[in-house]
Protein backbone atom coordinates (compact mmCIF):
# COMPACT_ATOMS: atom_id res chain seq x y z
CA UNK A 1 0.00 0.00 0.00
CA UNK A 2 2.81 2.44 0.84
CA UNK A 3 4.43 1.69 -2.51
CA UNK A 4 1.22 2.65 -4.31
CA UNK A 5 0.92 5.89 -2.34
CA UNK A 6 4.49 6.92 -3.12
CA UNK A 7 3.87 6.23 -6.81
CA UNK A 8 0.84 8.54 -6.76
CA UNK A 9 2.93 11.18 -4.96
CA UNK A 10 5.66 11.03 -7.64
CA UNK A 11 3.14 11.20 -10.48
CA UNK A 12 1.38 14.14 -8.82
CA UNK A 13 4.67 16.01 -8.37
CA UNK A 14 5.56 15.46 -12.03
CA UNK A 15 2.15 16.77 -13.13
CA UNK A 16 2.65 19.91 -11.03
CA UNK A 17 6.11 20.47 -12.54
CA UNK A 18 4.80 20.05 -16.10
CA UNK A 19 1.93 22.49 -15.48
CA UNK A 20 4.31 25.02 -13.91
CA UNK A 21 6.77 24.82 -16.81
CA UNK A 22 3.92 25.13 -19.31
CA UNK A 23 2.63 28.28 -17.60
CA UNK A 24 6.14 29.75 -17.57
CA UNK A 25 6.66 29.08 -21.30
CA UNK A 26 3.27 30.56 -22.22
CA UNK A 27 4.00 33.68 -20.17
CA UNK A 28 7.41 34.15 -21.77
CA UNK A 29 6.10 33.59 -25.31
CA UNK A 30 3.27 36.12 -24.94
CA UNK A 31 5.62 38.77 -23.56
CA UNK A 32 6.35 41.50 -26.10
CA UNK A 33 9.86 41.46 -27.59
CA UNK A 34 12.10 44.50 -27.77
CA UNK A 35 12.38 47.44 -25.41
CA UNK A 36 9.82 48.32 -22.75
CA UNK A 37 9.72 51.90 -21.49
CA UNK A 38 7.61 53.27 -18.65
CA UNK A 39 7.35 56.72 -17.14
CA UNK A 40 6.26 57.13 -13.53
CA UNK A 41 6.75 59.43 -10.58
CA UNK A 42 10.12 57.77 -9.95
CA UNK A 43 11.41 58.67 -13.43
CA UNK A 44 11.87 56.85 -16.71
CA UNK A 45 12.49 53.10 -16.72
CA UNK A 46 13.81 51.27 -19.80
CA UNK A 47 14.00 47.45 -19.95
CA UNK A 48 15.23 45.26 -22.75
CA UNK A 49 13.21 42.05 -23.24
Amino acid sequence: MARSNSLYLIIGALVVVVIGLGAYVVREETRPKGVEMSISGNGVKVEQN
